[in-house]
């Protein structure tokens, strides 16, 4: 575009692989995804007794014995949290221990490290490898449908002996009297 004099210009450093200077850019708003929802966090060293509720996502390190309904809104439970309650939110991810029945309008996961004693109530349920869930799981759709395979029960139930077959009777030989 210009034409600059080369006798004006200083020689070029060597070039070295380092930081680039970021280039100059407009002032423009870049959007942020999280900016409009606050998330909140209860820390390791709290215990909660009773109802748990609210209007934000929440984000539990420490303890709750009672119910904890956000549901419009993301449950997270920490690698650190022990929940004792009946939970109900829009989606619930679970890294810790959850004793209790669980029920999300979108999903329920289940991460490596997350524990879940209790039944399942959401259309979409992930469970990964590693996590522990004892309970039945109900994925019902919005408009109350049933998800293709409906009400499952994960409980593996011990092996029980079969009883033996027992021998067919063999038909009586022929020609003999029956006494």
């Amino acid at each position: 575009m210009w034409k600059r004099d080369d006798n004006v210009r200083p020689p070029a450093p060597p070039a070295t692989p380092g930081p680039m200077p970021a280039p100059a850019t407009e002032a423009v708003p870049r959007p942020q995804p999280y900016a409009e929802k606050p998330q909140v966090n209860i820390g390791k060293s709290v215990i909660i007794k009773g109802e748990l509720s609210g209007s934000e996502d929440l984000t539990i390190e420490g303890q709750v014995e009672g119910k904890i309904e956000l549901r419009q809104n993301v449950l997270t439970i920490g690698p650190n949290a022990k929940i004792k309650a009946q939970v109900v939110a829009k989606s619930v991810v679970v890294q810790g221990e959850v004793t209790g029945n669980v029920a999300a309008s979108e999903k329920v996961d289940i991460r490596d490290s997350g524990s879940v004693d209790g039944d399942i109530s959401s259309p979409k349920v992930a469970i990964a490898e590693g996590a522990h869930f004892r309970g039945s799981i109900d994925m019902q759709r919005q408009g109350g449908a049933p998800v293709t395979g409906g009400k499952v029960s994960v409980e593996t139930p011990k092996a029980e002996p079969k009883p033996a077959v027992p021998p067919t009777p063999a038909a009586p030989p022929t020609g003999v009297p029956k006494a």
